[in-house]
Parts: C-alpha cells; structure tokens; sequence
C-alpha cells in the first residue's frame, strides 16, 4: 500500500488549516482491525529498512539527519520515537527532550542549547520538542515580547538552511491529534496509576489554551517551511498510522541523500586469515 505522503507534507510559502486536517484519517488502510494489523505488518519491514539505512549512514560518515517531532500534548512524542526508532542500533541515535529552558540556556540564544544536541555526521538526531517552543510555548504564555519571537522565525529558517547546506538532512513532523482525542489520552492517565506519572495538572491549563496553540503552529509552519526542511502534518489519532506515515518518511529522506558505502582502501580478494 502506498502512503500518501505528499498530502501531509506542507507546501512551501501555503498556509496551513488544521481545523481542515483529519487527525483521524488512516490514507490506504481501512480504520478497523484489519487496517491496523496491515499497517503493523508493514513497519515491521519498515523497520528493517530503516536499519539497514541507519547502518549505510553510519558507515558513510559524510551526512546526519534529524528528525524534529512537535504535537500538543499528550500528542505522542514519546509513543512515536519508541514504535519508529526500535531496532536501530543506540549508539547511532541520539534523542534529545527539550524542556523549560535552564538558567544556563536562558543565558545564551535560544538556539545554543539546539546546537549542543544536533546530531554529528553518520548519526540520527532526534529532538522531542526543538527550537519551534521559542515560537509556540514562548508565543502562547508571553514570555517574551511579540517583536523577539517574531525575529525567530526568520532565524529559525537560516538556521535549518545552514544545517542542510552543511550536510545534515531535516524532516520536521506536527503529529495532529483531535481535542476530544487528547481528552481521551489524559484521562486514560488518570485511570491507570502506572500512569499518573505522566500526568500534569498543568496539562489542563494547557489545554485551554488549544487555539492558541493551533495558530501559533500554523505560523509556525507557514513560516519556517521550505523544500530543505518540511513540515509534515501526519494525521495522529491512530497511532498505528502515524507511526507507518513517520517511519515511511524516514525512509524516504535517507534514501534520497546519496548515501554509498566507502570503498575499501585494500584489496578484500587479497587479504587471507590464518585459520
């Protein structure tokens, strides 16, 4: 089954709705038990692509990609990383959670503590939440004045640009889930004591503020999209179908990076090992 990718991944310079966007859509594969155990069969061989990819990243050492995941909360950040990333190899993956900024980081630009964590060559950076919380968090809560975060946008599109120009591919992905969905999740944190770690009360003020939220993306993505470093709106409610959209992306981009194993500097057919 083919995924239609390019209907989630956004236009450069289009405005982006997602009041319009079904978080609930699951593209080639029916919304039941079947579809689910289609699209469950099909990561498994996308995970063993992925591997295989990760492997020729490594060893051709020339390249990096990072993989920047944004959504709401309760969106599945986390879940995604998890069910995507499993069978590669760890010490090829590095995954950073952006948090509230520490002292140390509100010292510097808010782009120093994203450069200490971008991923070096023949590695696969992962950023759960990034540089666009200075456009969202910070836009929503007013925690810096409108004319500073403004600015940001254009500095985060030179700062994606010189990523790429410098050897290192970027894929961008809004995992779009509905409110009632995210209503769901929080209470299934709720009912589940092993999951009341994961529940804050400030979720809920959070959530109050979803609109906000939803424009302060939608500029986001207007802004800082371009063919070097797109934005993908994948449709989340499943979590099975946006965990097929992800990897297929992945696979996609790493593919596409002209990626070849070096050539041995010795002839293999002349070397014999004692026995």
């Amino acid at each position: 089954m083919e995924i239609p990718l390019g209907r989630y991944r956004r236009a450069p310079g289009s405005d982006t709705d997602l009041v319009s966007i079904d978080p609930a859509e699951t593209g080639p594969f029916p919304p039941n038990g079947e579809g689910r155990k289609a699209a469950r069969k099909l990561l498994k061989r996308q995970r063993d692509r992925l591997e295989a990819l990760q492997r020729l990243l490594y060893a051709d050492g020339s390249q990096a990609l990072l993989a920047v995941f944004q959504a709401m909360d309760a969106g599945g950040k986390d879940g995604t990383i998890r069910r995507v990333m499993t069978g590669m190899n760890p010490q090829g993956v590095r995954v950073t959670s952006f948090k509230a900024p520490t002292e140390e980081e509100l010292a510097h630009d808010f782009l120093w503590r994203i450069n200490r964590a971008l991923p070096r060559k023949g590695m696969i950076g992962v950023f759960n939440r990034s540089h666009y919380e200075d456009v969202l968090v910070v836009r929503v809560k007013g925690l810096v004045p409108e004319p500073i975060w403004r600015r940001r946008y254009d500095q985060i599109d030179a700062f994606e640009r010189r990523l790429v120009e410098t050897g290192t591919a970027v894929a961008k992905f809004y995992l779009h889930i509905s409110k009632e969905e995210q209503r769901e999740r929080l209470q299934a944190r709720l009912d589940d004591p092993e999951k009341h770690w994961k529940f804050d009360p400030a979720d809920l003020k959070e959530r109050s503020r979803w609109n906000d939220y939803l424009a302060a993306y939608q500029d986001a993505m207007a802004r800082c999209n371009s063919e070097f470093a797109p934005w993908y709106v994948v449709p989340a409610n499943h979590k099975w179908y946006r965990n097929v959209v992800i990897a297929q992306v992945l696979i996609d981009t790493l593919e596409g990076m002209g990626l070849n194993y070096p050539d041995p500097d010795f002839d293999p057919a002349a070397v014999c090992i004692d026995g």
